[in-house]
Order: C-alpha cells, then structure tokens, then sequence
C-alpha cells in the first residue's frame, strides 16, 4: 500500500495516479482512501480545506475521472486506463440500464454538452435530493461523471467556505476527441477490448494489487 501524505493538490493528483482507483472517504478496506492518506491538518481544519478543495485541482488536471461510482455510489476517483473497465462492466449489466427519467436527462446532457443539478431539477421538475439522487444513478451506470466543479462565494466579503457546484459530462466528453482541442490535450479512447467478465476480472485484480486480499463478497459492495 502506498504511504504518501497528501499535503497540497499536487500531491493528491499523484496518489490518484499512483494508486489508480481509490475512493474519496473512509470505508471497509483499511488505507484505501483519499482521507486516510491526507496529512495530519489538512482533513477539513478551520484553515485549510484540504481534499475537498484540491479535488477542484484534480478533476481540472484532465487526467483523472471523479463521481460516486464505487460501493453503491461513493465518490472516488480513478485512472482513465481503469475506469474504462468500469465503464465495460457496469454498462453490460441490466440493472444498470437508463429509466425513461434518466434517459431524458442524458438527451439533455447530449445536446447541451453538460447537465447540472439546477438543470436537472427544471427538466424533470423535482426537488434538489430527487435530482442529486438521478445524477448518483447515472454517475453508477457510468453514463456521467463530474466534468467540472467551480468554487461558490457568499456574503459582502465572498468568503469561500467550501461551497462548490458541480457540472457532470458524458465520460467520454472528458477523454475522447475534443472537436476544439486545447494545447497539451491528449485524448483517450475509453473503449476496452476486454469483455465485461474480463473487465470485472482487470478491476478485482487492480483492487487486490493496492488493498491486498479482498474477498469476493466485498469486492462485489465495491465495484457494483
């Protein structure tokens, strides 16, 4: 298991790649997380607002894939090597075909090049948790994934207190030919050429290289 301390947005980005799938938070496989590997003082102080800012940092770098698509719907993030399997995987199973609702939503995202929670909630006509809740789902299904978030700021002052808003892509948005390209961008194809078992099998073993022996059952809870 790798041992670097995260202490600046730099040094968060280089666990991500290091690791290559790790969850944002504490769960049932001991060390694997963003926070347990954040430096003592920099996990949500009075001063400093450690990952949960730098995740901004992150998600701008291009490089890495950040939403809730592990254990159920648990923020993480992942390589775009690794998440493509996840994408091969999760797409060949039934359970994780698009409702009526949802495809509505990715129309939407489709013709508009991203989709937002405000968005959402005008589409579809509900309330901030349904939408928030929809967003989870597709973002498990592998259909989205955060495409940007922006920092929100408040009061006469605009302090910044933590306050973000997000706006979610289709993944292959992010990594795939741009149709206007920046400098340095590099695209990537998430098309795997494993088939889905073979996938499930590439993402146990990714699992097990970083965390060690994780029984079937539990390897289950996290990869859906």
């Amino acid at each position: 298991m790798i041992s670097r301390q995260i202490d600046s947005p730099a040094a968060m980005l280089q666990v991500i790649r290091e690791f290559r799938l790790i969850p944002f938070f504490v769960n049932p496989v001991a060390g694997w997380s963003i926070e347990e590997h954040t430096a003592p003082g920099c996990w949500f102080t009075d001063d400093i607002l450690g990952p949960w800012d730098w995740k901004i940092d992150c998600v701008q770098s291009g490089d890495v894939v950040y939403g809730k698509y592990l254990w159920g719907g648990k923020a993480a993030f992942a390589t775009p090597d690794v998440y493509k399997e996840i994408i091969n995987w999760r797409r060949s199973l039934p359970k994780y075909k698009p409702t009526a609702e949802q495809t509505k939503v990715l129309d939407y995202m489709h013709e508009n090049g991203s989709v937002s929670v405000a968005e959402v909630r005008r589409l579809l006509g509900v309330k901030k948790s349904a939408a928030d809740a929809l967003l989870s789902k597709l973002q498990m299904q592998t259909r989205v994934v955060t495409g940007d978030i922006t920092r929100v700021y408040r009061g006469s002052d605009l302090h910044y207190s933590g306050w973000q808003r997000s706006s979610f892509c289709a993944p292959e948005a992010l990594f795939e030919d741009l149709d206007f390209p920046f400098p340095g961008y590099r695209s990537v194809s998430l098309k795997s050429s494993l088939t889905p078992a073979r996938s499930f099998d590439f993402l146990k073993q990714t699992v097990r290289n970083i965390c060690g022996d994780v029984p079937d059952n539990l390897m289950l809870k996290i990869l859906g």
